[in-house]
């Protein structure tokens, strides 16, 4: 897997060049076993597991074969640092939550772009994600407004 480096003032990291990303900081990659490329897994960048804190718990609230949609609430992260809800990142059904998160979060942050996937869906992501070069860019705006004590910057587009 290709990746590349990405900094931004004092916070550091390596992207996937081939990951699709989301506004809110998900990454997606079609699953191993697409081989019709409808299933996707997706999982957290780095920069939204900073923002979370070290993970204690990941609970789904959706069951395997539910329908989703963009956006639809599939479960909770919580870390030290905050609960959040756990959005969709597509359209489709969703599949199931990442077996590994069973024996704990520990591999979300020890390999969060390969086997510390979250969940899985099978159908399309949603409108508006960003390729490498679009996140870059998204981060950087993300990142800047931060720093400047603004509001977090408006989807793109909108």
């Amino acid at each position: 897997m290709e990746r590349q480096r990405y900094q931004r003032g004092h916070f550091v990291t390596w992207l996937p060049t081939a990951h699709r990303y989301t506004t809110d900081h998900a990454w997606l990659v079609p699953a191993p076993d697409a081989a019709s490329g409808r299933k996707w897994r997706v999982g957290l960048t780095a920069f939204a597991l900073r923002l979370l804190g070290d993970l204690v718990e990941c609970e789904f609230s959706i069951p395997p074969g539910g329908r989703v949609a963009p956006g639809d609430i599939l479960g909770t992260l919580e870390g030290f640092k905050a609960v959040t809800d756990l959005s969709c990142a597509g359209r489709g059904v969703f599949v199931g939550g990442n077996p590994a998160l069973a024996d704990g979060v520990e591999v979300v942050e020890r390999d969060p772009h390969e086997a510390g996937w979250l969940y899985e869906f099978a159908g399309e992501p949603a409108p508006g994600s960003l390729d490498f070069e679009e996140y870059c860019r998204w981060l950087d705006q993300t990142l800047d407004r931060l720093r400047a004590g603004e509001a977090w910057p408006e989807e793109p587009g909108g």
